[in-house]
């Protein structure tokens, strides 16, 4: 396990965002930077899920990876379109859920920053800017999606990234990733300063126990897993 200090990664510059939709912030920079490692070239077929502004399918496109970005929302989806023509990179942006949008489809490389922020609410965000972070009261209700439909997703050696929250259970992710046959581990984390999201939330997570009352940043951990 490595220790990783946060840089200014390598992700495409002057990315158009319409709205509401996700911008590059610390947890893409730091997936940016996982994802700078591996070797993707014109051979490697990725899916990015929950693509936001695109910048993590551009980054592997701009490799030679073949390259499809699924959103389940519409703004995200336009704006990947557009900074991926901009760039004149042949990303396939696709609206919807990620495993109806790829079922039948395995990939050599999966690339995720899901939402994995805890939210009172008991029920994912169906619309607005909530569904790129709210992700239920433990944080999982995506990040256990993508962990179920990895060994379908992933051809054999294929690699999935993920980046979450250490309030998240990166444990329970490696587990679940490890008990469906897939090697896993936290292979790096940093640290970063809370948010606006987490700050508004302050009292609601200290009282489930995810939280200090003195804390002030957030882990963020590197989730690797390699089909075997």
């Amino acid at each position: 396990m490595s220790s990783t200090v946060l840089t200014s990664g390598t992700l495409p510059a002057d990315l158009i965002a319409l709205p509401g939709v996700y911008r590059p912030q610390a947890d893409t920079r730091f997936l940016a930077e996982a994802l700078a490692r591996e070797d993707v070239g014109l051979r490697t077929e990725a899916l990015e899920i929950g693509t936001g502004t695109g910048a993590l399918a551009l980054q592997a496109a701009s490799r030679g990876a073949r390259v499809t970005a699924v959103d389940v929302s519409w703004p995200a989806v336009a704006t990947a379109r557009l900074n991926a023509l901009r760039r004149g990179l042949p990303v396939r942006v696709l609206h919807g859920d990620f495993a109806a949008r790829t079922a039948g489809r395995r990939f050599d490389l999966v690339v995720a920053n899901p939402p994995y922020v805890p939210a009172p609410g008991a029920r994912l965000p169906s619309r607005g800017p909530e569904q790129a972070w709210d992700a239920g009261p433990d944080g999982r209700g995506v990040i256990d999606r993508i962990c179920a439909r990895a060994p379908s997703l992933l051809r054999p050696g294929g690699v999935l990234l993920m980046v979450h929250s250490g309030m998240s259970g990166p444990q329970e992710t490696v587990e679940r990733l490890t008990g469906a046959g897939i090697a896993a581990a936290v292979t790096a984390r940093t640290s970063v300063p809370w948010g606006p999201v987490l700050r508004s939330r302050r009292g609601w997570l200290e009282r489930q126990g995810l939280a200090d009352a003195a804390e002030e940043r957030e882990e963020l951990v590197i989730i690797r897993a390699q089909s075997l």
